[in-house]
């Protein structure tokens, strides 16, 4: 799990600064569409809705692009079939990378998946290849006193409380992550993120040289219209990371 917050908060930045608007978009609107189409329209009785929302409207999906993705999903609007899936394998330095896709061409996205791996040095696996060193959780990263975000953090129902770099990373079960979200909310606590993502059991420390290789081909990989997310086993020192940046 560690490093996890140092790279999401990196990706965001880079999102915001470099993503096409258009193609985030679209991105995040799928993923609204696929979780309002698995869970239901509501937010409150979908977690992974309510993700996906969160995540629209922080990165200003106007409020009916969101409306109509939800609507598409229930099927109150037409719209086209979307499929998800998980590539495997491994960057340069034996890092585990597992791909989420959402796609509406799967020869499509196979190909652009493996040409992204080849070009930056990677090897695409087999299907379970590393999948089995990602785990779905509740995953939020908290300003405050330990000792309060402690108290709240537990009270809703979280696994665990971590350091990282003057913040507090939570780590709930899926099922436990809008109740953990909304006890931290209601202690007054400030959020810096909140998602339903995926960890891994253990990580790979990179030098320099290991990271530049490593963030290429993520980097690569999360800009293809079909790649929703990169999850990938690797930690790299907050030195290095911010250098990289």
């Amino acid at each position: 799990m560690a490093g996890h917050s140092k790279w999401a908060n990196i990706k965001h930045r880079k999102g915001r600064q470099d993503a096409a608007r258009g193609e985030m978009f679209a991105k995040l609107c799928r993923a609204v569409e696929a979780a309002a189409r698995q869970g239901g329209g509501d937010p409150a009785g979908n977690a992974v809705l309510a993700n996906a929302i969160d995540k629209a409207r922080s990165s200003s999906v106007p409020k009916d692009n969101i409306e109509r993705a939800v609507k598409r999903g229930t099927g109150e609007l037409a719209g086209g079939r979307l499929d998800t899936m998980y590539y495997e394998g491994y960057a340069p330095g034996g890092v585990a990378l597992l791909v989420q896709v959402l796609t509406d061409n799967r020869n499509r996205a196979a190909s652009d998946v493996r040409s992204a791996f080849t070009r930056n040095g990677g090897n695409l696996g087999e299907p379970g290849s590393v999948g089995y060193l990602f785990d779905q959780k509740g995953y939020l990263l908290v300003d405050g006193e330990e000792d309060e975000i402690m108290m709240a953090a537990l009270e809703g129902g979280a696994e665990d409380i971590r350091p990282s770099g003057g913040q507090f990373e939570v780590i709930t079960a899926p099922a436990d992550f809008a109740a953990v979200r909304e006890s931290i909310a209601e202690a007054g606590l400030s959020v810096q993120s909140a998602e339903v993502t995926r960890l891994p059991s253990a990580t790979v420390e990179l030098d320099a040289r290991k990271a530049t290789r490593v963030l290429r081909i993520v980097d690569d990989l999360d800009d293809l219209v079909d790649v929703q997310e990169v999850y990938g086993n690797f930690d790299i020192p907050d030195q290095i990371l911010e250098s990289l940046a």
